[in-house]
């Protein structure tokens, strides 16, 4: 259910995974853009592109690609029906739904944030339920790639077992994620992306400041991001580690921070980065860098132009 940049990578993945994707299934009141979108993933993956309320349902998994608000009433309408029709026959067992058999039984949602509870109507309604979310970034315009791409699971015991199976399907891992630690899970997951990309543009910052365009800065920074990333997964953190922390240089680390002081955002990415470095990392000279470090970080920072 839903046909945006996740459910885009992930049902073509997982119809070379070898399974049927019987329907793509898009909201009653979808625009014209979004009715094309479903349609052009439908015909991709050889699929029915239908609406809510025109779903047949006939597959035995539900998975839906659909943003976190709206995953906890999307499942209440798709169970309202099942769980009628079961209370009619008063069995758990497939019910006709849409004028076809409907054999669901499994159903997840891939929200990193978000609990398989968010199903809740669906597991009233003798669905089992889990959430499944892929360790990786979907965005517009793009197609991800699930090679290697490790999943969280969380849920009911049987659900979570077809769901691992399907990973394993894909071609790639799992593991099972408490309930008590998807919080921090979702916190990490969204330091290992989005805010590595709010590091990024505070790069571009700081490379502004000796006179790097924006597309400049992008261009030249990133072989040595490469390089320190592909450092960090050969070599682990401290080898990968490198300049003035690493060498003490605290004349160095003075000059950046007293550089940087009008300028309050790179200021305080520098400071707290120093301090993890500080505190996870093999720095050299290190009571003398962190006087220096925690000094700055007491000391006014003042937006140029600014008293």
């Amino acid at each position: 259910m839903g046909y945006g940049s996740l459910a885009a990578s992930l049902a073509p993945a997982l119809r070379d995974a070898g399974y049927e994707i019987t329907e793509i299934v898009m909201a009653s009141r979808a625009g014209r853009e979004s009715v094309r979108r479903a349609r052009a993933l439908a015909k991709e993956v050889g699929a029915r592109a239908v609406t809510a309320g025109d779903a047949a349902l006939d597959a035995s998994v539900l998975w839906l690609c659909v943003p976190d608000r709206g995953i906890r009433e999307t499942a209440a309408a798709i169970a309202a029906p099942l769980s009628a029709l079961r209370r009619q026959r008063g069995t758990q067992r497939p019910v006709a739904l849409s004028g076809r058999k409907s054999g669901l039984r499994f159903a997840f949602h891939s929200s990193g944030a978000l609990l398989s509870d968010e199903l809740v109507a669906l597991r009233n309604a003798g669905i089992a339920v889990a959430s499944v979310h892929p360790l990786m970034t979907f965005v517009v315009g793009g197609r991800a790639s699930l090679s290697g791409v490790p999943f969280a699971v969380e849920g009911d015991a049987a659900a979570m077992r077809i769901a691992r199976r399907v990973v394993r399907d894909l071609g790639t891992e799992s593991f099972i994620l408490p309930s008590r630690g998807k919080a921090a899970y979702h916190a990490w997951a969204t330091m290992t992306s989005p805010l590595l990309v709010a590091y990024l543009v505070t790069l571009e910052e700081a490379a502004g400041r000796a006179g790097l365009t924006r597309g400049q800065a992008r261009r030249m920074s990133l072989p040595i991001i490469l390089q320190t990333l592909s450092n960090y997964g050969r070599l682990g953190p401290a080898n990968s580690f490198s300049g003035p922390f690493m060498r003490g240089d605290a004349a160095t680390v003075a000059k950046h921070l007293a550089l940087l002081r009008n300028d309050p955002v790179t200021h305080s990415v520098y400071v707290a980065l120093a301090r993890a470095a500080l505190k996870l990392l093999p720095v050299k000279n290190r009571a003398e860098v962190q006087r220096l470090v925690e000094s700055a970080s007491r000391c006014p920072v003042v937006r140029k132009g600014h008293k």
